[in-house]
């Protein structure tokens, strides 16, 4: 057994609900077995009244999931083109480095296996483009990034609003705090509300 998260946008008390969720794993690395973890997540997930969930990871089944995965959601830096997943490693700043820039323009795996993300002491904060984020609130600066992204793009965005709730079978929590699961929950209960995003994001 193993236990995920289910974000959900909570319009009512204007906050992303985290639902964590038991379910069977299935062991292994294909995307095969990703898949039949995601499926049995959605099916205990459905047990508990949640349905109508979106994976957003590259190990989605859902098209639209693939393409919100931070390794292909695209955010557009002075009309170039940079996908989520470089623009988020390479404004990390360390200790002793960073930020690193030049992985924005890297592959998505080439930039989150730089080694020097890993060799560069504690990570303390982000940079980008002239901004400085600190490390709390935890997930601010990734949720940020990524409802610029979507911001950025209208046609992917629009189809978030169709959804209760969003999961990241590659997201576990005991490992990292930010996941693109979250920030689509985040960005739909931001939509529901009427809130200005673009006045919020603003630099």
């Amino acid at each position: 057994m193993a236990s995920r998260p289910i974000f959900v946008p909570n319009i009512d008390d204007m906050v992303v609900e985290e639902v964590k969720v038991n379910f069977r794993w299935h062991s292994g690395m294909s995307k095969t077995q990703k898949r039949k973890n995601v499926a049995s997540l959605h099916e205990e997930a459905a047990k508990l009244g949640l349905k109508n969930i979106l994976e957003v990871s590259t190990k989605s089944p859902n098209a639209l999931g693939q393409s919100l995965s931070a390794m292909n959601l695209l955010l557009y830096i002075n009309g170039v083109a940079v996908p989520l997943e470089c623009a988020f490693q390479g404004s990390k700043v360390f200790e002793y480095g960073g930020p690193y820039v030049e992985l924005f323009h890297r592959s998505p795996l080439e930039a989150k296996r730089d080694p020097r993300l890993s060799t560069s002491g504690k990570l303390i904060g982000f940079r980008f483009r002239g901004l400085t984020w600190e490390l709390e609130p935890k997930s601010a600066f990734y949720d940020w990034l990524y409802l610029q992204a979507l911001q950025q793009n209208r046609d992917l965005a629009d189809q978030l609003l169709k959804y209760e709730g969003f999961t990241d079978i590659e997201y576990n929590p005991k490992k990292s705090y930010s996941t693109q699961a979250r920030s689509c929950a985040l960005y739909v209960c931001l939509r529901k509300m009427d809130c200005n995003i673009e006045q919020l994001i603003a630099n």
